[in-house]
């Protein structure tokens, strides 16, 4: 059997909401990005707790890019497709490349199963069109046969079909089987017997590819080729969200509270959370939005470093309390998981479609710094930086991240905390003891921070107007005019790092422009146009509000300028209302899932040439 080395390759794992894609999924990640290659993933589930089986409706699916070098997106198509049923075969076809090998489960393959696949023969492969390679095999049964000792029943036994078809995935790309037996007796420490069935039927699938040779010519590896020396893992967004917030409160020497309420794609930060107490770490499931995101103005008051996660729908509840933060000017990181809308819309699913809500969706004048995190290993970065900005300047502050980067991943070299700045609030100083009153400031514009229980400075806030001088309620017009100045001063003051602009930086003649998750799709983008020849530059956005002071700089260098935004042109219309006399080209998608970087070469392409 020849081994052929290849730079990057694209595997999707797709089945029923049962079968365990997205743990084989994770798994393959896991090993690819431990011996050290680039990985980016893309978990695509349904909506549905548990649609019927072999149902169209309920395919789930986990793709991920392995690459020697730098990958940026989870790839546009496949070039290994695992379809554990019939309805997987019909539903993910349509995301496997000509050259594509194609793994299935002939067992579930059945006349019952096609009919609900909605195929029209017995001969589905030929139905379809499909020249692909096929490595047809009887996985369930053979599963089955495997564990016919193990004393598990039948339903438990066929609960390993995806350790089967990993196994097949590992063995044609020569992986170690070590890493994915040290994760399930991690995973399973508490079944041991579980977890020693599906190390059993991992090593069964690996001996069918390789004692079969099946119908593939060759098996591949893909050799790293730009490992930073360190410890790496495979991290996904909301974890590394989570270990972002943990690192912020340490380097600020506070503790960290979470006051959330569940909801997709948000809760994976919840969880993670609550397994730090050790940490010193809070978590409260509370019983509404409304309250998770009061509950955290109540323990920023009190001293802590308070957050509260959400996704789109659960900002619209918490814009109350999330103004109550600004009036009373209390440190708050506000996380937005954005996903389809409106409503309930399209809660698995990925947009970045609540922009304007978390920039303006407030009563009154209420500023609010905004950051959008660009990829799952970003999130821990931007994580830190939302704490660190709303601590020090005394405000609360939305951190965007969405359903495409929290639940993706990537491989991850774990930083060392010595590396990261020291986060210093404001504390009111002793020597105003007795005379200091709730809105007096410093040299920047920042409120002081007095934490309840010092003596000599107790004091009330609230949600009704201040007093700038003496913390008194208030309705004088002109403070008013003047807290509500002081209050947007004090974010227009932030500093925030330039952004930057990749690629041809110096003459290009087409920018993209984008924020947030799309970081990775128009990056590739512009690296294929780059490829042909043609002249582009990419400036992505991490920092919203405040924009960065070269914005206008970049924005009116280039012949053209075009933003893309998996929504109808919210941070272009942002963009136009912050640059005067800026028109840029739009891209604009709102279909749920991530950009197809071939469309977008396509697109911009046609912009270039106009």
């Amino acid at each position: 059997m020849i081994v052929k080395e290849l730079d990057q390759v694209v595997v999707r794992f797709s089945g029923d909401s049962g079968d365990g894609m997205q743990l084989a999924g994770n798994l393959f990640s896991t090993i690819s990005a431990t011996v050290g290659n680039d990985i980016s993933t893309f978990p695509d589930y349904p909506a549905d707790i548990r649609a019927p089986q072999g149902s169209l409706t309920g395919v789930s699916g986990f793709q991920v890019h392995i690459g020697a070098g730098k990958v940026f997106t989870p790839g546009d198509q496949c070039d290994v497709l695992v379809a554990m049923n019939a309805a997987a075969l019909k539903t993910q076809y349509k995301f496997a490349k000509s050259t594509a090998c194609i793994i299935i489960d002939t067992d579930c393959f059945q006349k019952s199963d096609l009919e609900k696949a909605a195929f029209k023969t017995d001969n589905p492969i030929e139905e379809m069109g499909i020249k692909n390679d096929v490595i047809a095999a009887p996985i369930s049964q053979m599963v089955k046969d495997c564990l016919a000792d193990s004393g598990m029943d039948n339903k438990s036994m066929l609960k390993c079909r995806n350790m089967f078809a990993l196994g097949l995935v590992c063995w044609l790309f020569n992986r170690d089987l070590t890493i994915a037996e040290n994760f399930l007796r991690e995973k399973f420490a508490k079944k041991p017997a579980i977890a020693e069935a599906n190390i059993k039927v991992i090593h069964a699938g690996y001996d069918y590819g390789h004692n079969t040779h099946s119908s593939v010519a060759h098996t591949y590896r893909i050799e790293s080729k730009t490992t930073v020396p360190g410890k790496y893992m495979d991290i996904t967004g909301n974890k590394a969200t989570a270990y972002g917030f943990i690192a912020a409160a340490e380097k600020a020497g506070l503790k960290l509270y979470l006051g959330s309420y569940p909801i997709t794609p948000a809760t994976d930060v919840l969880h993670e959370l609550s397994k730090h107490k050790s940490l010193g770490v809070v978590t409260v499931q509370c019983e509404d939005e409304i309250a998770g995101c009061a509950s955290a103005v109540g323990a920023s008051y009190a001293g802590a470093l308070a957050v509260t996660s959400t996704s789109g729908p659960g900002i619209c509840l918490k814009s109350e309390a999330m103004n109550l933060a600004v009036i009373m000017e209390l440190p708050l990181v506000v996380l937005d998981v954005q996903r389809g809308g409106p409503a309930t819309g399209l809660p698995t699913k990925s947009e970045q479609t609540d922009l304007l809500q978390v920039l303006f969706g407030r009563n009154g004048e209420s500023p609010m710094p905004v950051l959008a995190a660009t990829s799952p290993t970003d999130c821990f970065e931007a994580a830190f930086e939302a704490s660190k900005i709303a601590l020090e300047h005394m405000t609360p502050v939305v951190l965007l991240t969405d359903a495409f980067v929290a639940n993706g991943s990537a491989a991850w070299k774990l930083p060392k905390l010595a590396d990261y700045p020291t986060i210093n609030p404001p504390y009111v100083p002793a020597e105003l003891k007795g005379s200091w009153t709730p809105y007096q400031r410093n040299e920047d514009g920042v409120r002081y921070w007095a934490i309840p229980g010092q003596e000599g400075f107790t004091h009330i806030l609230g949600g009704l107007e201040k007093d700038n001088a003496t913390g008194a309620i208030s309705t004088n017009p002109e403070n008013h005019h003047l807290m509500t100045q002081l209050r947007q001063q004090k974010i227009d003051k932030i500093q925030v790092p330039d952004v930057v602009v990749e690629g041809d930086k110096d003459d290009a003649e087409l920018l993209i422009v984008g924020f947030g998750g799309t970081y990775g799709h128009l990056h590739a983008a512009m690296d294929e146009m780059r490829a042909e020849g043609k002249k582009v530059a990419l400036a992505h956005f991490k920092f919203i509000n405040p924009l960065p002071a070269n914005t206008a700089e970049v924005m009116k260098k280039y012949p053209k300028v075009v933003v893309a935004e998996q929504n109808m042109g919210q941070f272009a219309g942002y963009l136009r209302m912050k640059v005067d006399g800026f028109v840029p080209y739009q891209y604009n998608e709102v279909k749920g899932q991530p950009f197809v970087v071939n469309e977008l070469v396509t697109a911009f392409t046609e912009i270039l040439n106009k």
